[in-house]
């Protein structure tokens, strides 16, 4: 009698890193997971140990495998999913990171973003990238990585070493998969390479032009694959008896997508993590956004790609662990929503969580947060009913600009990630958006996604019997529609007074 088979998927996040092991059915059957270090300095940048990330990767699959009993000839399969645009740079040939990675909310690099916005270099970017200059994404952050002094020998010039072809610059998904595979192969999904700013998603390939602009050799990028191709194989720091195919590689967002069961045009889904990712599948249409939104490949699969438009989001869950820890008004995510069912219904109270600028669809980097209309009483159960409501808020600003470019009526979100649980949270979505949300059972949609990837590229799952048996939970909006253009309203105009411009027909 054959063993039994299964697909490891590891999803390495923002916060920490998971380890996923599914059976040969799709079935989630033992979670993992270890934090790492959130490393933010005084002047507010925010990195990760890269070995730190590694090393939790190794740990939390041997748990994995203590736990379960199985053995490596039983696993078919690994998918990686991560968090997206956080950037490292890497000796090629030792693989000892030259820094900390810089995380994805980071924007230290903005006067590079800026400078090459003053010379004019803003359109051709976004025309060739489908994404705004901003120093959210990985292109200005390796510019900046570059340019940097080296932390042990100042007199290293990391240009040069780059120019050679000495060093490795990408993602967390390129750097696991460096130090994963046995040969240390040195490659990205389709995915994680459209939101670099340097990859044409057009000619569907490194750009010359936009390396020349941000000064990033091209020698020094990963080799692109498709999203479902073998990457190489691991033995996961001599855990396995033989090699594993990694078979499955996608940005968190579009993992999230992906295990949705978003394959088709016109589907939908929000993930909300500690930021947010909205991404609606647009198949091989490529539709250039005129209302704040980016453009980005949803995968290449079966060789084809499928393209999304995208709204991301720098605080939503965040905001959350903000007001357990800097404001100490909960102890524990799961109080905000007895406490917003609490708050009076009435009170005004908005909340901005611009920490960090605001991402789409303002792409505002100067803009700051702000509490306003709050009256003599409002009280913590109202502030953290404003910290809940401004998530959703967000995600309708993003709901709105995708009608407008797509002028489409969207009518159903399919919704993923930790605060989803929060029955407030969802039904406040629903209301202020006009929308059916969709909430899944499943938890870990990220990694599912990216494991489901990597089980039908092995050949272990069958599509179709995959996403049909998904079980949901509906909320559906309320009746009263001119109550929730209100408070609509009053949103967008405490945005506005931070000295936002709305984008076009916002």
């Amino acid at each position: 009698m054959s063993e039994l088979k299964y697909i490891i998927g590891i999803d390495q996040s923002t916060q920490g890193t998971k380890a996923l092991l599914f059976d040969q059915n799709g079935r989630l059957l033992l979670r993992t997971d270890k934090s790492h270090r959130q490393i933010v300095n005084d002047k507010g940048w925010v990195s990760h140990d890269l070995d730190e990330i590694y090393h939790n990767t190794l740990e939390t699959v041997k748990q994995l495998f203590h736990k379960s009993g199985i053995n490596s000839r039983q696993i078919a399969g690994i998918g990686i999913s991560n968090q997206r645009e956080t950037t490292a740079v890497w000796d090629r040939d030792s693989g000892k990171p030259l820094d900390d990675a810089i995380v994805w909310q980071c924007k230290r690099a903005g006067s590079i973003s800026q400078d090459l916005k003053k010379r004019g270099y803003a359109e051709i970017v976004r025309e060739k990238t489908g994404i705004p200059l901003s120093p959210y994404f990985p292109a200005p952050k390796m510019s900046w990585l570059l340019q940097k002094k080296d932390n042990t020998d100042s007199s290293i010039d990391r240009t040069r070493l780059a120019g050679t072809g000495k060093l490795c610059l990408g993602t967390i998904d390129s750097w696991l998969i460096y130090k994963l595979t046995n040969d240390h192969v040195f490659r990205t999904d389709y995915s994680n390479a459209s939101r670099t700013q340097l990859f044409n998603i057009h000619s569907l390939k490194w750009d010359e032009e936009l390396c020349r602009i941000f000064g990033v050799p091209m020698i020094c990028l990963p080799e692109v694959c498709g999203s479902d191709e073998i990457f190489g194989y691991t033995r996961m720091g001599g855990l396995f008896d033989k090699g594993v195919p990694i078979c499955g590689v996608l940005g968190d967002s579009h993992g999230a997508l992906f295990g949705q069961g978003c394959q088709k045009p016109g589907m939908i889904k929000a993930t909300y993590g500690t930021g947010s990712s909205l991404m609606l599948n647009t198949g091989e249409n490529l539709i250039q956004s005129t209302h704040g939104m980016v453009t980005s490949l949803a995968w290449k699969r079966s060789g084809k790609v499928n393209y999304v438009l995208e709204g991301n989001l720098n605080y939503t869950g965040a905001v959350i662990s903000w007001m357990k820890d800097d404001l100490g008004l909960i102890v524990s995510a799961d109080e905000t929503e007895g406490l917003a069912f609490l708050a009076n219904p009435g009170d005004t109270t908005y909340l901005v969580p611009a920490f960090t600028g605001l991402g789409a669809p303002y792409w505002d980097e100067n803009a700051r947060a702000c509490i306003s209309g709050m009256s003599r009483l409002t009280g913590k159960a109202e502030i953290v009913k404003a910290g809940l409501d401004c998530i959703a808020y967000q995600i309708t600003d993003l709901l709105t600009a995708m009608e407008l470019d797509t002028n489409q009526k969207i009518t159903e979100l399919r919704v993923d990630g930790g605060p989803t649980k929060n029955k407030y949270l969802m039904q406040f979505q629903s209301d202020i958006a006009d929308k059916k949300i969709s909430v899944p059972y499943e938890e870990e949609l990220s990694g599912i996604g990216a494991a489901y990837m990597a089980g039908i590229s092995a050949g272990l799952y069958e599509e179709d019997k995959l996403f049909g048996s998904m079980d949901r939970e509906f909320y559906h909006p309320a009746q009263d529609r001119e109550r929730w253009e209100v408070k609509y309203e009053g949103w967008k105009a405490t945005v506005h007074m931070l000295g936002q411009h709305f984008p076009k027909k916002m």
